[in-house]
């Protein structure tokens, strides 16, 4: 598939002018949006740059009604030479066409995903400042925009694509956040769709969110459907645990079952953690395993990584057998190299032997 996007030229100072000092995280949106249609007779249409605006649609149309809807996130960072890159777009791409098989959707093509991406960040990137802790954070989707309630898959799609500009997700300052494990909700179920990216895995977990809210966290730890026993994601992010310290540490998650999604954040920090000299695992860790590994010592740290949390530590667990704190609640060293050495990749200050961060192409 051949993708050519043309829009207007602009010069520096323009783009500077756009530039956005307190981003946030979710609302400074940039100017322009990428838009594709899909039909079944036609495929794809050609993309179209057009400024953000809103959309016109019908109440009836399937997409709004019935779910259909698939989305990613992923970053593009300033690198140290003042280009953009983007990370891992191409693995975004696949697990977006995942998502998008499990709902009955028609694939965009990963270099139709990729092209698009491209054009959206060379138009945009002047709202991007130099701060190292701020980036444009990626928004690719797709939904069903057929007119009907027939119970049934949409025969026609739009993909979109925007971007807003985003500092950190729990703040600019690398803080230890507080965590409540959910025990009245679930997450994903087996042969649902936890381990893909769709709208409807979101909204259910809304209510156990504003409850962790109101203990005093900033996260919900989800345990798995069946027994309630075993730990699997948090919110919108994966988690880690490290047990020992120094070079003899291992860094362990929870293992895929199907019902949690798997993260290309969290690939990246099984393979950082092995290229920066610690052991690694993936396993199944039971709720009273997590807090009697922490009670002995053994589990020195916790943390959180995703495309928008970056890698953040978790200090205290709230539960209702009792809270714990980890370690000395403070971010732990493991922890810390493993977020310089991601941020790194971002920036381009680091090798790159997997050939990650991905250089925009200019229009």
């Amino acid at each position: 598939m051949t993708i050519s996007i043309d829009a207007p030229t602009e010069t520096a100072a323009a783009r500077e002018s756009r530039v956005v000092l307190d981003p946030g995280h979710g609302e400074a949106f940039t100017e322009h949006m990428i838009s594709m249609d899909w039909t079944e007779g036609e495929g794809w249409s050609a993309p179209e740059i057009t400024p953000l605006r809103n959309l016109s649609i019908h109440p009836g149309m399937i997409g709004l009604h019935y779910g259909q809807v698939a989305f990613e996130g992923l970053k593009a960072h300033r690198r140290a030479d003042g280009a953009m890159g983007v990370w891992r777009p191409g693995d975004h791409a696949l697990r977006f066409q995942r998502s998008c098989r499990r709902l009955a959707m028609p694939e965009l093509p990963a270099e139709a995903f990729v092209a698009a991406i491209d054009r959206l960040i060379d138009a945009d990137e002047g709202s991007l400042s130099t701060d190292p802790s701020h980036s444009i954070y990626i928004r690719p989707m797709m939904f069903g925009t057929d007119t009907s309630l027939m119970l049934r898959p949409s025969r026609t799609y739009r993909f979109l694509l925007m971007a807003f500009v985003a500092g950190g997700f729990f703040g600019e300052d690398v803080e230890s956040v507080e965590v409540l494990v959910s025990h009245e909700y679930s997450r994903a179920f087996p042969g649902g769709t936890g381990n893909v990216k769709v709208a409807g895995n979101y909204a259910p977990s809304f209510l156990a969110q504003r409850e962790a809210e109101a203990a005093g966290c900033q996260q919900v730890v989800w345990l798995d459907a069946l027994e309630g026993r075993y730990l699997e994601e948090m919110g919108g992010m994966n988690m880690f645990l490290v047990r020992g310290r120094g070079t003899d540490a291992e860094v362990v998650t929870p293992q895929l079952t199907g019902t949690l999604l798997p993260g290309i954040t969290r690939d990246t920090m099984l393979t950082l953690a092995r290229r920066l000299g610690y052991r690694t695992g993936e396993e199944r860790i039971s709720l009273e395993q997590w807090r009697a590994e922490c009670a002995a010592g053994t589990i020195t740290e916790v943390f959180a990584c995703g495309t928008a949390a970056v890698v953040t530590p978790v200090g205290k667990v709230h539960d209702r057998d009792g809270d714990w704190t980890i370690g000395d609640g403070t971010p732990g060293e493991v922890t810390m190299a493993l977020r310089k050495g991601l941020t790194d990749l971002h920036h381009g200050l680091a090798d790159d032997p997997n050939g990650w961060l991905h250089s925009c192409a200019r229009s």
